[in-house]
């Protein structure tokens, strides 16, 4: 049995569809569709070089990797390369593969740095580390049973502060993109990140099919946006807020706790049932939050880094 890796084919249902059984047998806590996946492909801005890989057996489809360029960072030459394999497809030398290919094309794409996220387990840590990589920071993947548990019930906003959805900037979603932009900055991450290109968030963040705006509750001070809550879904069952924030003038008044209780709230008068978010371990004030929704670790990765060359 031989195992070759190559670029999913945008045009292929069949590669986007495996590509995404693979994911989410490795990731069953993050959002995953096969339009998804080909949004990413297709709309992603050209100078992130992004290329999704697929190892293949036999026809089967049994790993992946996301490999490109970090192009939204302030340090030029940041490079990631995020591989997963089937669970019960291990031991054939396909993330090994997968590997070599992708820090191929980040050399060639001009990286110095390769950066990956590594489940936290033993053999996975081990495996990234007989390849040379080290350790940097490690965050957390979260779930909260929507069907069954007790959200915090909802309350009144203060005078001042109201409620919206995003689909209520639908006629204009740039203080949206101001406001993710600001947010953004002040994540905990390796890598720099700067919003200055609205298109492209319009095609990575707007446009995107898992995000939904009636699910995404933003919260205005004065009509102002000074907090919001940015959630995906599936289309099925299964939620995920992949951003909450404030905007510095605006923190310490409990306005990210009011967006996302709203989006929670709204989530499950949709139908959905399961919640899914992920924290920076290191980034206490928003797992305090979530724990306080009732949100339980469900898994941690590691970041491992290399530099390339």
């Amino acid at each position: 049995m031989t195992v070759i890796v190559r670029d999913l084919r945008p045009d292929a249902r069949s590669d986007a569809e495996g590509y995404v059984r693979v994911r989410q047998l490795a990731l069953p806590y993050m959002l995953f569709t096969p339009e998804s996946l080909v949004h990413d492909l297709t709309h992603t801005h050209p100078d992130a070089r992004l290329r999704l890989l697929i190892a293949e057996e036999d026809g089967e489809i049994i790993g992946t990797a996301q490999v490109g360029l970090a192009h939204e960072s302030t340090e030029p030459g940041q490079g990631f390369a995020n591989v997963y394999v089937h669970p019960a497809r291990t031991g054939r030398g396909t993330g090994t593969l997968l590997v070599r290919t992708a820090e191929a094309h980040l050399s060639d794409a001009g990286a110095t740095t390769s950066y990956s996220w590594v489940l936290d387990a033993p053999s996975n840590r081990a495996f990234a580390e007989r390849r040379g990589y080290t350790a940097s920071r490690s965050a957390h993947f979260l779930r909260l049973d929507l069907a069954h548990g007790a959200l915090p019930p909802l309350r009144t906003p203060p005078p001042g502060v109201e409620l919206r959805t995003a689909a209520d900037f639908a006629d204009d979603p740039r203080p949206l993109f101001a406001l993710d932009a600001e947010t953004t900055l002040d994540e905990p991450s390796d890598i720099d990140t700067e919003f200055a290109d609205y298109e492209a968030w319009l095609d990575g963040t707007w446009r995107h099919p898992l995000f939904s705006h009636q699910l995404t509750s933003v919260v205005l001070v004065d009509g102002r946006p000074a907090a919001f809550s940015a959630a995906r879904t599936d289309g099925g069952s299964r939620y995920g807020t992949v951003m909450t924030g404030t905007a510095r003038a605006f923190r310490g008044r409990g306005l990210a706790k009011l967006a996302k209780n709203d989006s929670l709230h709204r989530a499950r008068a949709a139908g959905c049932t399961e919640a899914f978010t992920g924290n920076d371990s290191g980034n206490g004030p928003m797992l305090a939050i979530n724990k306080w929704f009732g949100y339980d670790i469900c898994a941690t990765e590691v970041r491992y880094v290399r530099e390339l060359g």
